[in-house]
């Protein structure tokens, strides 16, 4: 398991950003560094020792009608369906479609691998997945691929506002 240090003062602007948008939150939890970049699900389950269920990954996708970002949060061991996210946020025959590196950072405000469920460059539409609600605590990226922060599911939905949904494939 990686050693988690409190982030310090020199972390990137994207850090500070999640840390001060989760302090105005009153969130108890300020985000912690890892050893070893998290960039995947299970790089950061594995990390953190815990079940990549319990890590809240942020999708990204591209909502074609007006170019605004999706977030999707889901659960680590879980695959998004884009057409269950689709039929929730796209106008009637609209599409949604993918979100490339660019187009996640210049709205988020995040590189991929570190994309926090909150604190975006542009408000997203926001989703999050009803599968993280079978754990008590999970773990969300803060910014970067090194930065992360724990929360409840039960926080992340008053946090974000954001309705819980299906939206993932079925599990095999």
């Amino acid at each position: 398991m990686s050693t988690l240090t409190p982030t310090n003062p020199s972390t990137t602007a994207a850090v500070q950003r999640v840390t001060d948008a989760l302090a105005a939150l009153g969130h108890a939890h300020a985000p912690v560094m890892l050893d070893d970049a998290a960039r995947t699900a299970q790089q950061a389950a594995d990390a953190l020792g815990v079940a990549l269920g319990q890590i809240a990954k942020s999708i990204i996708f591209r909502r074609k009608s007006d170019d605004r970002s999706v977030l999707v949060v889901t659960s680590g061991d879980r695959r998004v369906d884009e057409k269950k996210v689709q039929a929730l946020v796209c106008p009637e025959g609209t599409k949604l479609g993918r979100a490339d590196a660019d187009f996640v950072k210049a709205r988020t405000g995040f590189s991929i691998g570190g994309v926090s469920p909150l604190a975006h460059a542009e408000p997203p539409v926001v989703l999050i997945d009803r599968e993280l609600f079978r754990f008590d605590r999970v773990w969300a990226a803060a910014g970067h691929p090194h930065a992360v922060f724990p929360l409840t599911p039960q926080e992340l939905e008053r946090y974000t506002g954001a309705p819980v949904a299906d939206v993932t494939q079925e599990a095999a």
